[in-house]
């Protein structure tokens, strides 16, 4: 909150119940089961039990002070001094309302005190020494010496004048009252001071640790993000490369069945295997996202073995069979390999292989019956991959024309994560050109 007292902004001192001790919690939580809440009402309870305290001790001490020897004050001047010791403690309930102000008035009754204090005593209560801690914790420490030190000067004016009127001796009766007024103020402010940086501190590293925890939100949620995308890319890479070839080779088996039955049957068949292909593939897909082995109990075969169900991991090893299972499906497709093979990180085997599988994928439907090349290079510092088709030899159908451009992202982002130069686009035969160069800083790939 913002008090204006004379027109300064003063700064309340932080009493969230995040910024509090255990004990300071428990102490919150009864006074606000006793319905008292506020500042003002707890600083006036403050006030209240500080009232109490001061008439108790200054009462008791004045009543004890009647042995010989001992300083004795009549009676009117003492329940005048006990009056002004609990006018202080009453003012506390303004300390933080208006800090300023209360700091003015207990510093003149404090004034009055010393006046009507005997010269041999020195009396100060605890409202002094609060006002000073609140001070402290309110203000800025530079302004929070500047305004109790003005009070330290004040008292202590006080306290040597008083003295120079009512004692000969003035050194002896000025510096009680004035280095209590010293040493209780300054010694509370700087208490004041203290637990405010304190507190200001732990505000400082709760903000960093919600911050923190915040960043590592936003990675799991980026992380999670990248794995959905992943598995779409994946998922899409496997369904559009199978059921694609399936589609043409089902229409191939409809215009087949009246004229050549054999055939037609060799077709189903061959779209019987691609279908379990197709379910293979995608339980290897799913177990390599999962973090798990494919599950290879449908697949009649243990893993790494070529038989019916077993799928090989893709990459650029067995693009044999990729290319052969194109050109099952009618599409002239030539490959050619330049350069002794060697192993690619397993990342950048599996990026190309789908690659070329997209590719494949799209010539199928976007160019049904026009020539594929398929070109694999093994230079010394890079190993460069180009997918490259002639025009469509007939039109596709409308249906086949159709592209949400999924694809050719799902291939640019597998190029990004590898770190690959990647390039589409027409070419000038009216084709369609698909590359992707890795490079390596060592002159290897791998």
């Amino acid at each position: 909150m913002n008090d204006h007292i004379g027109g300064g902004p003063v700064t309340a001192e932080p009493t969230g119940p995040a910024d509090q001790p255990r004990l300071t919690k428990r102490v919150d939580l009864l006074l606000a089961n006793l319905g008292v809440t506020g500042r003002f009402a707890r600083d006036c309870l403050l006030a209240a039990v500080v009232a109490g305290l001061t008439f108790t001790l200054m009462a008791a001490l004045f009543r004890g002070a009647t042995s010989p020897g001992e300083i004795v004050v009549d009676p009117v001047r003492a329940w005048l001094l006990v009056a002004l010791g609990v006018g202080q403690a009453l003012l506390l309930c303004l300390r933080r309302v208006r800090p300023l102000l209360c700091l003015a008035g207990i510093v003149g009754l404090q004034v009055a005190m010393i006046t009507l204090s005997p010269p041999e005593a020195t009396l100060r209560a605890f409202a002094p020494f609060i006002v000073a801690y609140t001070i402290g914790v309110l203000l800025p420490a530079r302004t929070a010496f500047v305004l109790v030190g003005a009070a330290v000067a004040i008292e202590a004016t006080a306290a040597f004048g008083t003295a120079a009127v009512t004692t000969p001796d003035l050194l002896l009766s000025a510096v009680g009252p004035a280095g209590s007024s010293a040493l209780s103020n300054l010694a509370a402010v700087l208490v004041g001071n203290y637990v405010a940086t304190r507190r200001r501190y732990t505000q400082l590293l709760r903000l960093q640790a919600a911050e923190a925890v915040r960043a590592q939100q936003a990675k799991v949620q980026a992380a999670l993000g990248a794995e959905r995308t992943q598995m779409a890319r994946e998922l899409h890479d496997v369904a559009a490369h199978h059921l694609s070839g399936m589609v043409v080779q089902a229409a191939a088996v409809h215009r087949l069945i009246d004229r050549d039955p054999d055939a037609a049957k060799a077709g189903v068949a061959w779209i019987r295997s691609q279908g379990k292909e197709t379910l293979n593939n995608l339980r290897l897909v799913v177990g390599v996202l999962r973090g798990t082995p494919a599950d290879s109990s449908g697949g009649g075969d243990t893993p790494g073995h070529h038989g019916e169900g077993s799928v090989p991991v893709p990459g650029l090893a067995v693009l044999d069979d990729l290319v052969r299972t194109a050109r099952d499906l009618g599409t002239p497709v030539e490959f050619v390999g330049e350069g002794p093979p060697r192993p690619v990180p397993p990342i950048a085997d599996v990026a190309l292989y789908r690659m070329v599988q997209e590719s494949l994928s799209n010539a199928r439907q976007h160019a049904p019956g026009a020539p594929v090349l398929i070109t694999l290079r093994y230079l010394p510092r890079e190993v460069s991959l180009a997918v490259m088709n002639d025009p469509p030899a007939r039109r596709p159908e409308p249906a086949a024309r159709t592209s949400s451009g999924v694809g050719l992202i799902g291939m640019r982002e597998r190029a990004q994560l590898i770190g690959a130069r990647f390039a589409a686009g027409p070419t000038t035969e009216g084709g369609w050109s698909v590359t992707a160069t890795l490079t390596s800083k060592g002159g290897d790939p791998s």
